[in-house]
């Protein structure tokens, strides 16, 4: 279809357009005709009947209580009768694949004129690319599930796939060799744990936190100890359905009897007489995925102490969802295991041995979350940057005020500083093997956890107090501040409470302790 070609008016032509029979406004060098549209306007024709706006420049007006997408929408691009001659638009929509121009919006490594010692080009052109699927792919469908609760759309999961991203999300590894990645744009052997920074930090830019989990946050956490510990008949079975995305698994640890203390749990598996099935009862509580998955990846107490067995949806097993904080689209669940018979073949690891098991996986899941808590940190900050930019209070911006600045301040540097230590973090990983990292990394990780998701509750109570009566509304110009200050306490919990982590890496430096250090 042919654009519509756009008439010029000079601004003194559309100020003849100055009554309610005949209404015009100029927003961002565009004329749009209101005439109509200001019967059907949520906030009321009266909005539109201020003098100073009737047939003149709204825009200042509109950015102060619209987002810019709003413009966006079908039925108000429509409204558009023409331009300003000789003037053209200033304000940019979201771009995919563009980066920010915003200050602190983009890491530094990303940024104009600053330089980092870990990224490559490699890591350049990879995330150039994963940022533009995810503006293109992800995000309307996040938006999307926001509103209906559904879970992550099938079609993105198997866009995902083609591309082999569920693959990386499991860091590198065997696991990706023979595999194409985005297309060829990297090999297997070229990916590290920079890359996998990139993914969880590009596919948390949308600021759904639900949505985000829906995404096969279970099988992040679920499939690796398949993975590591699985017989091969498993793993080639099981590893490929959910690289492909044609199956899903999640991790079902917690309980309601117990959540960090694993040793607590009371799901049992014992035996059957001939040894060749193990049968499992009882129940698990807030797994994320449970409600759509076809593999559960199951702590539970044996004869012997305590093991991990993968078990597959089928009889005596079933799910409910769990109303929670954030969106539905998470899957979050409550499981029921009622004398359901697994193959022996299914145990995980040794007999007795699920601690090692589990222990070895909780590094990689609270690193993941280390990614994307920064990430919505960052998003919060552009966020309340733009807001105090544009928002006019006693006749100036917002951002004008020492105590708004100071709060700005504090963002920032609770961001900038968790990032730094993320990627410092990273830079081990990427030269520690598997058995290294859980020796010398569970403690660090664990403290960085806390940091940063007692850091993000910081900020996001911070930017409510920025942004007002919008900082507690669904929708509008505060909608990610909403959602964000709704979803942060989801951090602090998820992947291990952040008492218990912080606990976890200072009982680790104590044993590290040097026997002849003194004062």
């Amino acid at each position: 279809m042919a654009t519509k070609q756009l008439k010029e008016f000079t601004r003194e032509e559309v100020a003849q357009h100055n009554k309610p029979d005949d209404l015009w406004i100029i927003i961002d060098a565009k004329v749009y005709d209101v005439t109509r549209f200001k019967n059907m306007h949520p906030g009321g024709a009266f909005v539109f009947l201020d003098e100073e706006l009737m047939g003149q420049d709204a825009t200042e007006t509109f950015y102060g209580l619209h987002r810019h997408e709003v413009l966006e929408k079908p039925q108000f691009i429509r409204l558009v009768v023409g331009t300003i001659k000789d003037e053209k638009p200033q304000i940019v929509g979201r771009v995919p694949g563009a980066l920010s121009k915003v200050p602190y919006a983009e890491p530094t490594w990303l940024s104009e004129g600053y330089h980092s010692p870990y990224f490559t080009e490699s890591h350049k052109r990879f995330q150039k690319v994963v940022r533009k699927f995810v503006d293109e792919v992800v995000f309307p469908d996040a938006m999307a599930r926001e509103e209906d609760g559904k879970r992550p759309s099938l079609s993105v999961i198997e866009k995902m796939a083609e591309l082999n991203i569920h693959a990386m999300r499991m860091g590198p590894g065997k696991h990706l060799k023979g595999l194409k990645l985005m297309n060829g744009l990297i090999t297997p052997e070229e990916f590290d744990y920079f890359h996998e920074l990139i993914i969880n930090q590009e596919f948390a830019r949308h600021g759904q936190r639900g949505y985000g989990d829906g995404l096969n946050a279970g099988g992040i956490i679920g499939l690796p100890p398949v993975m590591n510990f699985g017989s091969p008949e498993i793993r080639d079975k099981v590893v490929p359905e959910v690289f492909s995305g044609k199956k899903f698994i999640c991790l079902a640890i917690s309980e309601a009897f117990a959540g960090s203390d694993v040793q607590g749990l009371k799901t049992y598996a014992k035996k059957t007489e001939d040894g060749k099935f193990w049968i499992v009862n009882g129940t698990k509580k807030w797994i994320t995925n449970g409600t759509f998955c076809d593999y559960f990846t199951v702590g539970c107490r044996t004869d012997d102490g305590f093991t991990v067995i993968l078990v597959e949806r089928g009889e005596g097993v079933e799910t409910k969802p769990i109303k929670t904080a954030y969106s539905p689209t998470a899957g979050t669940s409550y499981i029921t295991f009622e004398n359901v018979k697994v193959p022996v073949e299914n145990t995980l690891g040794p007999e007795g041995g699920g601690i090692f098991v589990m222990l070895s996986n909780f590094n990689h899941e609270r690193w993941m979350i280390c990614c994307s808590a920064v990430l919505a940190q960052r998003l919060c900050v552009e966020e309340c940057l733009k807001w105090t930019n544009q928002r006019k209070a006693f006749g100036k911006p917002l951002n004008s005020q020492a105590v708004v600045r100071s709060k700005i301040a504090g963002m920032i540097a609770r961001l900038e500083s968790g990032q730094a230590w993320l990627e410092n973090i990273t830079h081990q990983m990427n030269n520690m093997s598997y058995k290294e990292q859980s020796k010398y990394l569970a403690g660090p990780i664990g403290l960085l956890k806390m940091y940063l998701t007692r850091s993000g509750q910081d900020t996001a109570r911070d930017a409510v107090q920025i942004f007002g009566g919008r900082g507690i509304t669904r929708t509008g110009m505060g909608k990610y501040i909403e959602h964000y200050h709704r979803a942060a306490p989801f951090d602090a919990i998820l992947g291990g409470a952040e008492d218990v982590l912080g606990d976890l890496g200072v009982r680790q430096a104590i044993r590290n302790m040097p026997k002849n250090a003194r004062l």
